[in-house]
């Protein structure tokens, strides 16, 4: 038996979610269905983390347990014609054992994408949400730094959260202007439900003036999903990346 390590990037627009769900098309049932075909064996995937239904991922890592004997550098080339167009399996190699692909990670780093023109642009409509206004980018920097460090953002998450610890480390918060539009990117060492389109829907709120950014650490210490901004569609959603060594910004 080997454990294999699989990054995949992939369009959320069509899935319900990455987990498995009966009658639904998600993304672990497609992975699962397509790796037992081509194993010869039922195969059970692991991934870093659930997205939600309409987010996307460049940089979602799974893993599963094999004994085929397929070398597993080769087993994302096959994979890439075996999935639908809307997953890709971009590489794959054997790891130790202890691999775990949600316990091993360290940080996951997601971007938030933004359209501002007039009109929404029709080729990125399904990666951007279309918000045509003007926002005071200097005042969402601000607001941003207050959400780096160790938290408890209840008031960033949905009331729907089922964990008990809403505590997380975020380690980096960047607004990045753009050609039509920015970007909201959030690295932490875990993220709670909801919580990224909900920090977006905060900053942006921060931008229009509809909150001070100096209003942040209250908000957090309230511990009120109530007190924060609006949760974002999931179109505009992306996890990048997955790390599994200690965070390093240098």
């Amino acid at each position: 038996m080997k454990k294999i390590k699989l990054h995949i990037s992939y369009d959320g627009t069509d899935f319900s979610g990455f987990q498995r769900q009966p009658g639904q098309r998600t993304i672990q049932a497609e992975l699962e269905n397509a790796l037992t075909a081509l194993m010869r064996e039922k195969i059970e995937i692991h991934g870093s983390g659930r997205t939600d239904a309409g987010v996307h991922a460049q940089g979602q890592i799974c893993h599963f347990v094999t004994s085929s004997p397929i070398p597993a550098e080769k087993i994302a080339y096959i994979l890439r014609n075996m999935l639908p167009r809307d997953i890709v399996a971009v590489s794959s190699e054997e790891v130790p054992s202890d691999f775990h692909a949600r316990k091993s990670a360290h940080w996951k780093t997601y971007r938030y994408q933004i359209d501002t023109r007039r009109a929404p642009d029709v080729f990125s409509r399904r990666y951007r949400t279309h918000l045509p206004y003007v926002v005071d980018f200097q005042a969402m920097r601000e607001a941003a730094g207050y959400l780096v460090g160790t938290h408890d953002f209840t008031s960033l998450c949905s009331a729907k959260t089922q964990v008990e610890d809403r505590v997380r480390t975020i380690y980096q918060c960047k607004v990045i202007e753009e050609a039509h539009g920015y970007a909201i990117e959030v690295t932490g060492s875990g993220f709670l439900y909801n919580m990224v389109r909900i920090l977006a829907g905060t900053l942006v709120e921060v931008g229009r003036k509809h909150i001070d950014p100096n209003a942040i650490p209250v908000i957090l210490a309230a511990r009120d999903r109530t007190k924060a901004g609006p949760t974002f569609p999931p179109e505009g959603l992306v996890l990048m990346e997955v790390g599994y060594t200690p965070w390093n910004n240098m």
